[in-house]
């Protein structure tokens, strides 16, 4: 059953090839439609669009525990991103009934930041590349 009203943000996850990341503190989802413009002599004074190319773009962060396997995922990650390999995404609750977002995409950046007395954190970009498909967790 889907969740139901307002829900809490830890619900919200990325998989990467089918691995949750680990540690997650935060995700986010933002799909984007390029607008060309379209305006001609009998647009009657007024701008014309016309919907273009669409675009994706999922960012992750988190914290670095190398005895939960969240340090060597993000050692795979970075060698997804060097060798240049095409990952597949998942941004979903894992809820059956709530919206689920999936494609493929490339790793576009990571950081490994480990400020003095702070706990070590990273954080991602995977772009997507083709169809994005918004489904329904089953």
């Amino acid at each position: 059953m889907a969740t139901s009203g307002i829900f809490n943000g830890s619900l919200l996850s990325v998989k990467v090839d089918g691995n949750k990341m680990l540690n997650s503190t935060s995700c986010s989802l933002s799909l984007s439609v390029d607008t060309p413009e379209a305006t001609t002599k009998d647009s009657g004074g007024f701008q014309d669009l016309i919907a273009g190319v669409k675009s994706g773009e999922i960012s992750f962060e988190g914290l670095v525990a190398y005895d939960s396997g969240s340090g060597s995922q993000i050692g795979d990650i970075s060698d997804e991103l060097i060798a240049g390999t095409q990952v597949t995404w998942e941004f979903s609750t894992d809820v059956s009934g709530d919206d689920k977002y999936s494609g493929s995409g490339f790793i576009s950046s990571i950081e490994i930041t480990a400020d003095m007395e702070s706990p070590v954190s990273y954080s991602g970009t995977i772009v997507t590349t083709g169809t994005i498909t918004q489904g329904t967790e089953s």
